[in-house]
């Protein structure tokens, strides 16, 4: 990886950002948010693997953690080339029900510790226990980093005022509809890596007529062109897909650079809108 202009230019998929623990996190990874157990994320686990991902994102509420663990299994790569996340669910929040949780995902997983494990959404009253289970299990050496995902500004000074560990991850809905400037520079101000979960706002942005235009100018996909914004803004990705000639499509994004004004075309498209829950009103499962 090189540094060019204070632009992150990226060399593949095994570059990583340092977290501020030390521990190294590739910037571009695989997620299987509403991939099926079983042969359809094994199977896509697998391509992705084979394409040179080593980044895998699940979570407990994909109910998919078996199959992933399944396909880790069966890439014969070694454990320790890979970063394996998953997260907690909102029902299991608690000091006690984390660490019952997340034995059950490891097992699942078939793995002897995580690299990343995060608080899935902040829900209002039982972070802070939470974390303290999150605390232990990174002490203790079950969790490489520790992190949280959904959490807003308010959130992380909550969580922040009283922990003994800061995060090292937050991952929210991030992409050019959604450009949280404000969370993005807090993050990185506290040394919190920001990534992103819905890249692509879960199709809705591939029409977009600005990107379209972009995306003609490079000769790339609009797919490409709004993941190459995530890696120049410093963002850690995560995009999905079940069809393996996108998944090979979405790693093609190391042979070229936006200019900056076509970066700031990309942020001028945001309307703060989501496709997914605001943090704040997220209740299912507390």
């Amino acid at each position: 990886m090189i540094v060019k202009e204070n632009k992150l230019i990226t060399a593949n998929l095994k570059d990583t950002t340092t977290l501020h623990n030390g521990v190294k996190m590739p910037w571009m990874g695989f997620g299987v948010f509403k991939v099926k157990e079983g042969e359809e994320v094994v199977e896509s686990v697998k391509a992705a693997l084979r394409k040179g991902y080593v980044s895998i994102d699940t979570a407990a509420i994909y109910g998919n953690e078996e199959g992933v663990g399944q396909a880790i299994k069966e890439s014969g790569i070694p454990r320790a080339e890979l970063f394996i996340t998953t997260k907690l669910w909102n029902s299991e929040q608690g000091y006690e029900s984390t660490l019952k949780a997340f034995e059950t995902s490891l097992n699942k997983l078939g793995l002897d510790y995580l690299d990343l494990y995060l608080i899935h959404w902040p829900g209002k009253d039982k972070y802070k226990d939470t974390w303290r289970a999150f605390e232990k299990l990174y002490k203790e050496g079950r969790v490489r980093a520790i992190g949280v995902s959904n959490f807003q500004i308010h959130h992380l000074e909550d969580l922040i005022s009283s922990a003994e560990i800061k995060p090292m991850v937050n991952q929210v809905e991030y992409h050019p509809h959604l450009t949280q400037k404000e969370l993005h520079a807090f993050c990185k101000n506290e040394g919190i890596q920001l990534e992103a979960w819905s890249p692509l706002k879960q199709g809705q942005l591939l029409s977009e007529p600005v990107l379209v235009d972009i995306a003609q100018k490079y000769n790339k996909s609009v797919a490409q062109v709004i993941l190459r914004w995530d890696l120049q803004n410093e963002v850690v990705t995560i995009p999905k897909s079940i069809k393996e000639h996108r998944i090979i499509e979405n790693a093609d994004v190391f042979d070229f650079e936006l200019t900056q004004e076509d970066m700031d075309r990309i942020d001028g498209l945001n309307q703060d809108s989501r496709a997914g829950s605001h943090p704040d009103k997220m209740t299912v499962g507390f």
